[in-house]
């Protein structure tokens, strides 16, 4: 059954989900990663479209662009890849990628950022917190729907390509088996 998150404004209603999808899933966000999420999640709710993009050439188009809106096109790179790995994990699938890609895009475009933008040190805490922001989105999806946000192979593929301590979680949630590394896996070939 779905959860009502209720506070007195919407920016409340999302700083107060944030911080129990935080504790549900056992990660520590600083204020300033709690406070981009939050805004990130209220900019969202008015452009919904945002997460319909070619982001891999929004991506080389930004990083092309020495103007003015460099800095705005690949923080809305990094911002779009944050939304669709934490919150529609599910479109990675139709678009024929792991959820990965979103990360290490979301990843390469703040730290991108970082090299010259007046918020450098913002942007590296942005991209060295990218899984655990991941994590928190999808814990949220979890707390109001009451479900897994990953399908087992998704997790899988997180745990294996960036350590998702939530993906290794759902996993065991999953299954009653033990969880070997893929190295630690004998293969016949």
């Amino acid at each position: 059954m779905a959860r009502l998150i209720l506070g007195p404004t919407s920016m409340a209603q999302w700083q107060k989900l944030i911080l129990e999808a935080e504790q549900a899933c056992a990660v520590n966000l600083n204020e300033e990663t709690e406070s981009y999420l939050v805004f990130l999640l209220m900019r969202f709710i008015e452009k919904p479209q945002m997460v319909s993009s070619v982001l891999g050439l929004e991506f080389l188009e930004g990083s092309q662009d020495f103007s003015h809106a460099r800095e705005e096109k690949l923080r809305d790179v990094g911002d779009k890849c944050l939304l669709l790995s934490g919150l529609f994990p599910g479109r990675a699938e139709h678009r024929c990628v792991d959820i990965s890609y979103f990360i290490k895009l979301g990843q390469a475009a703040y730290l991108t950022l970082s090299d010259q933008s007046s918020l450098a040190a913002l942007y590296v805490q942005l991209c060295q917190k990218f899984v655990a922001m991941t994590e928190v989105l999808q814990t949220t999806r979890e707390l109001i729907d009451g479900k897994p946000a990953l399908t087992p192979l998704q997790a899988y593929s997180l745990w294996r390509d960036v350590q998702s301590k939530h993906a290794l979680h759902d996993l065991q949630r999953y299954t009653q088996g033990v969880i070997l590394p893929e190295s630690k896996v004998m293969r016949k070939h």
